[in-house]
């Protein structure tokens, strides 16, 4: 039991010791990339809209003959 506490306070040392080396990004670099994130995800859901309408019509046409 003693050793599991010691490992786990040593896993949390190091999570510690990691999250020093993580290099944040700046508040300009964060906007840029949550507005690339956002574009990404309007573009990419714009398209499948595209392509769920289309398919549905091409079953619609095929199944109306």
């Amino acid at each position: 039991m003693a050793g599991m506490i010691k490992g786990t306070g040593r896993f949390f040392r190091d999570i510690v010791v990691e999250s020093k080396k993580v290099t944040w990004p700046t508040g300009k670099e964060l906007l840029k990339y949550t507005v690339t994130v956002i574009i990404t995800v309007v573009f990419l859901a714009l398209f499948f809209v595209v392509v769920d309408l289309g398919i549905s019509e091409l079953l619609r046409v095929i199944t109306n003959q």
